[in-house]
């Protein structure tokens, strides 16, 4: 599988997996604006629990901003080693908002802001997946 579709493949993976996840309720609000924003972060040191707990309590302050109306943090799971799983990320982050606009309030948020100056120096590389329903 090249690359550009694995990446592909596995965007497409965690949307539906998000979905699928999500309560009844939430599912159908989500059709009318939610956007789901999903940041997968590398650590400069992986092996190193203090950058990843400071990674981790970093991203819950994320919560504090008004438009956020969910967040979720996590690390890979330990499932099935599969070529379509990818899993040498170390931290994730998951926010929902109810539309483009409250993810830009977020984007440019002072709260947001000192996160990316308190922890940009923890990670190596960031992927970002950022979705709308159908």
């Amino acid at each position: 599988m090249s690359s550009s579709t694995r990446r592909t493949f596995i965007a497409s993976a965690l949307a539906l997996g998000t979905a699928a996840a999500l309560p009844a309720a939430t599912k159908s609000s989500a059709s009318s604006g939610k956007l789901l924003h999903h940041v997968f972060f590398w650590l400069k040191n992986p092996d190193s629990k203090a950058d990843r707990d400071r990674l981790i309590a970093g991203i819950r302050t994320l919560a504090a901003i008004e438009t956020v109306r969910g967040l979720h943090v996590g690390i890979p799971a330990s499932t099935e080693k599969r070529d379509v799983v990818e899993s040498s990320y170390s931290v994730s982050e998951l926010l929902t908002f109810d539309d483009l606009a409250g993810q830009a309030v977020y984007q440019t948020h002072p709260i947001h802001q000192q996160f990316v100056k308190d922890c940009s120096h923890l990670w190596s590389k960031v992927i970002v997946y950022d979705t709308v329903a159908v």
